[in-house]
C-alpha cells in the first residue's frame, strides 16, 4: 500500500505568525522614524523662523553628507553581525594623508606636492588598505571585532596627530573642497553623493547575490557557509568598502569645514552608532535597510540643527545622543523579542 502520510510541516513551509509580526514590527520601527522626522520639523518651525527656510534646510543636508557616508560604512559592517570602530579615525587620517602629500613643507605638508588626482586615489588606497588589515585581522585571524577597531581607532588617530603635528591643515587644492562647494539645483554635491550611495547600496542589498549574502552572513555565518557563500571573502571585502566610503565621508567633511585638523571625526563613531541603531541596523547582525540609516542620519541631522538653533551647549547634544542610543536599543528588544548579548 502506498504511503499516504503527510510529509512533516517545517518553518520553511509555513510561516509562523511570530516571525511576521517580528518582521511587522521591524518595518514599523524604520517608518516610525518619517513621522518623527515631519514632527521635528514642525516644532522647528514654530521654535524658529529660519528653521524651514531653504538656507537652513540645504544647511541640515550639508551638514550631515559625511556622517551619511560613515552611517552607510558603519552599516554593511553591522549586517554582516560585526564592527568597525576605526571608521572615524579614517575620516581624518585618509584625507589627512592625501593632504600632506600635495602640501608643500612651508605649509606643514611632506614636501612631495604630488598632483591632487593622485593624492585624492592615494586617500582611497589608504581607507581601503585600513580596512583590508581590519578585516584580515577579524576574518582571517579570527579577533575580536570591536577590540581590533578599537585598537586600529586609537593607532590612527596617534598617527593622524604625528603626521599633521598637531596642526590644522589648509591651503589645499579646490578638488578637496569641491563636492561640499559645487551645487547642483541649489543642493552640494556632497548631498547628491550621499544620497546616490545610499541608493545604489539599498539596491544591491535588496536585489543582488551580494546583498543578499550579506544578510545571510548577518544571520548565520555558518549556515551562510554550508549554503556555498565565501562567508571570509564577502567579510572581507565589506570591510575594504567601508574603509573606502570612510575615506570619502572624510573628504565630504574636509570640504564642509574647510580643513584638517589633528582630531577630524574624533568622537563621531558615537553619531554613526546612534544613526544606524534607531534607523533599525541590529547590532546581532542580518537585520536592516539602508532607508532606515538614511532616515537616522536625517534624524539626528535635523535634531543637532534645532539644537544649535535654540543655542543648546554641545555637551547636551551629546547627551541627547545617548538617550536616543538607549531608546532605540529598547525598541529593538521589544520588536526583536530577543536577548542583546
Amino acid at each position: 500500500m502506498a504511503d499516504t502520510k503527510a510529509p512533516p510541516v517545517t518553518p520553511a513551509r509555513v510561516a509562523s505568525p511570530n516571525s511576521a509580526r517580528t518582521v511587522l514590527l521591524r518595518r514599523a520601527r524604520e517608518l516610525a522614524l518619517v513621522p518623527a522626522l515631519v514632527l521635528l520639523l514642525v516644532l522647528g518651525a514654530v521654535v524658529n523662523d529660519s528653521f524651514l527656510t531653504e538656507r537652513n534646510l540645504i544647511s541640515i543636508l550639508g551638514a550631515s553628507a559625511a556622517l551619511a557616508m560613515v552611517v552607510l560604512a558603519e552599516s554593511l559592517v553591522l549586517i554582516t553581525g560585526k564592527f568597525d570602530l576605526s571608521l572615524e579615525s579614517v575620516v581624518g587620517i585618509a584625507p589627512a594623508v592625501a593632504a600632506l602629500l600635495v602640501l608643500p613643507a612651508a605649509q606643514s605638508g611632506w614636501g612631495t606636492e604630488f598632483p591632487a588626482a593622485f593624492a585624492l586615489l592615494s586617500m582611497l588606497v589608504v581607507g581601503a588598505a585600513i580596512g583590508a588589515f581590519n578585516g584580515v585581522l577579524v576574518v582571517k585571524f579570527k579577533l575580536n571585532a570591536f577590540i581590533v577597531t578599537l585598537a586600529m581607532l586609537i593607532v590612527l588617530r596617534g598617527l593622524l596627530v604625528g603626521a599633521t603635528k598637531g596642526k590644522t591643515l589648509f591651503g589645499m587644492p579646490d578638488s578637496f573642497y569641491s563636492l561640499a562647494t559645487t551645487t547642483f539645483l541649489n543642493v552640494p554635491m556632497s548631498v547628491w553623493l550621499a544620497a546616490i550611495a545610499f541608493g545604489v547600496v539599498g539596491l544591491v542589498l535588496k536585489y543582488h547575490r551580494v546583498g543578499r549574502a550579506l544578510y545571510a552572513i548577518g544571520g548565520n555565518a555558518d549556515a551562510a557557509r554550508a549554503a556555498g557563500i565565501r562567508v571570509d571573502r564577502v567579510m572581507l571585502g565589506v570591510f575594504v568598502v567601508a574603509g573606502v566610503l570612510a575615506s570619502v565621508g572624510g573628504l565630504l567633511q574636509t570640504g564642509y569645514v574647510g580643513a584638517i585638523s589633528a582630531n577630524q571625526g574624533q568622537n563621531m563613531i558615537f553619531t554613526v552608532f546612534a544613526a544606524a541603531v534607531i534607523g533599525g541596523i541590529s547590532l546581532d547582525g542580518g537585520k536592516g535597510t539602508m532607508f532606515g540609516a538614511l532616515t537616522g542620519v536625517l534624524l539626528l541631522g535635523v535634531v543637532q540643527n534645532l539644537l544649535t538653533l535654540a543655542q543648546v551647549p554641545s555637551f547636551w547634544i551629546q547627551a541627547i545622543y545617548g538617550g536616543i542610543i538607549l531608546v532605540a536599543l529598547m525598541i529593538a528588544r521589544v520588536t526583536t523579542g530577543r536577548a542583546q548579548d
